[in-house]
């Protein structure tokens, strides 16, 4: 498993009965997590002195139960990047800590490549590896549908003091997206994918993971260039598993290049037990 285990600002401190504690900063949240399905004797005592909790509704969605007085949004720090994280209505925070990770690993390729590279990071969120690859001197593709997350990139880049990296910010569905780079020519010496279960384009378009990664994944093959450095594929989807992406990733990227996949779970280690909670599976395709 690889763990993301060089996290100051962010804390996961336990898990019990469906729920993990979490410190983000100053800030203690509890929020539910269903493969969680054990009971934990030795509590920890921040249980009951959490600033919010987010309480899923019998018929859907849920609500945030705000126990202590909370800023709107606060900041925290992962090494040199800065980020904006605030609750939202389903409660994430506008980050995922288990893929710091990752974010270092394309780092360290990005810096080791001695060359200018060109990356592409696809369903990309609030921009943890935007920034990363930027910081790590990378021109950077951010591509989201949704707007709103655009702009909190953004957000994020200038509180990291990267606003002024070679960064194109991306509003539009990734398929259609995709498919344009490819008649434009434009090439990619890395891909970051992190694709939701479920969503919809910015007019609507339907998107489940499993019925459509493949031709997705063919289509990236596509847009790589001629020594392409990394693919990587995260999974959050529980029939997508390890296994399941390194198949796919050969079955694809492996028909272009000669390629080595490496897949695992990814996760974060608990404060409370020393063990790792699993967050999900990542491939990364390393070309020979």
């Amino acid at each position: 498993m690889r763990i993301s285990d060089k996290w100051i600002d962010y804390e996961l401190i336990d898990t019990a009965d469906g729920e993990r504690l979490e410190r983000w900063g100053d800030v203690t949240l509890i929020r539910p997590d269903p493969q969680i399905i054990w009971k934990n004797e030795g509590e920890a005592p921040e249980w009951v002195s959490a600033h919010a909790r987010y309480i899923r509704s019998s018929s859907g969605g849920g609500s945030w139960d705000y126990c202590r007085k909370l800023p709107e949004s606060w900041q925290i720090n992962y090494g040199s990047l800065r980020f904006m994280v605030k609750p939202t209505g389903f409660k994430h925070t506008g980050l995922f800590p288990e893929q710091a990770g990752n974010w270092a690993y394309c780092g360290d390729i990005i810096r080791a490549a001695g060359r200018p590279v060109n990356v592409l990071n696809l369903f990309a969120y609030t921009g943890g590896a935007t920034l990363a690859c930027a910081a790590a001197g990378a021109s950077v593709c951010h591509c989201d549908a949704v707007k709103g997350m655009v702009d909190w990139a953004r957000t994020n880049a200038k509180l990291s003091g990267l606003d002024d990296k070679p960064i194109r910010w991306i509003v539009d569905d990734a398929n259609k997206f995709i498919r344009r780079e490819i008649r434009r020519g434009t090439r990619y010496d890395g891909v970051i994918l992190d694709p939701p279960s479920y969503g919809r384009g910015t007019n609507g378009e339907m998107w489940k993971l499993e019925d459509s990664i493949y031709g997705l994944m063919e289509d990236i093959t596509a847009l790589l260039s001629d020594k392409p450095l990394f693919v990587l594929l995260n999974s959050y989807t529980t029939g997508l598993s390890a296994s399941v992406m390194s198949y796919l990733l050969q079955m694809t990227v492996g028909k272009r290049f000669p390629i080595e996949v490496l897949s695992e779970e990814i996760g974060l280690p608990v404060k409370q037990t020393g063990l790792p909670l699993p967050c999900g599976s990542t491939a990364v395709v390393k070309f020979l």
